[in-house]
């Protein structure tokens, strides 16, 4: 999506960035020097605003204004994504395919067996929670930052390889496969 220019501000203007912020009544938002804070029931996020924006509350909408065309779609997208964050939280699932590749929780920690000769733990940070279903892993989190920080971590540890697909991988990636040594010779004769 290309942004339009306009002639009455002599710049581009972000689509994104002109779109107003819906506030729901369980999120309150504070706008302070250089930094909104917004509150809700899954936690309290913060956004830094820099100087060549203006971020301002009318009723239940938070408007934001900028003269770079470059910070205006982009602070308004994270002060949304606080938003969202803190109402429902953000999610990312891993699938963890091989054969004795296993993964448990106890309490905060991610125990992994992914075919190394120790097992694998994973701390959750600050604001963190895994949920291990079938060898599918939730992180669950309200900052979409640090959510897909440590999904990508753990994805990391053991990335799925390309001919039997197995270790990590998101849920709905395509991993697309590649033959291995036997079908090639079979495919040209043996040679």
């Amino acid at each position: 999506m290309v942004a339009k220019y306009s002639p009455k501000f002599g710049r581009y203007m972000s689509r994104i960035g002109k779109l107003p912020i819906i506030v729901p009544k369980t999120v309150t938002v504070d706008i302070r020097d250089g930094l909104v804070v917004v509150s809700g029931p899954k936690g309290e996020l913060t956004t830094k605003i820099p100087s060549e924006v203006k971020v301002t509350r009318d009723g239940d909408k938070v408007i934001v204004n900028s003269e770079m065309s470059n910070l205006h779609g982009l602070i308004r997208t994270l002060i949304n994504n606080c938003v969202l964050g803190v109402t429902d939280g953000w999610t990312k699932v891993l699938e963890l395919n091989g054969t004795g590749y296993r993964a448990n929780t106890t309490g905060a920690e991610l125990n992994l067996a992914l075919g190394f000769s120790h097992p694998v733990v994973v701390k959750a940070p600050t604001g963190i929670t895994f949920t291990v279903v079938e060898n599918k892993i939730t992180v669950l989190g309200a900052d979409k930052v640090v959510v897909g920080e440590v999904a990508a971590k753990i994805r990391r540890l053991r990335p799925a390889d390309v001919y039997k697909a197995k270790g990590f991988k998101y849920e709905g990636e395509i991993i697309r496969r590649k033959a291995g040594k036997a079908a090639k010779a079979g495919a040209t004769g043996g040679k």
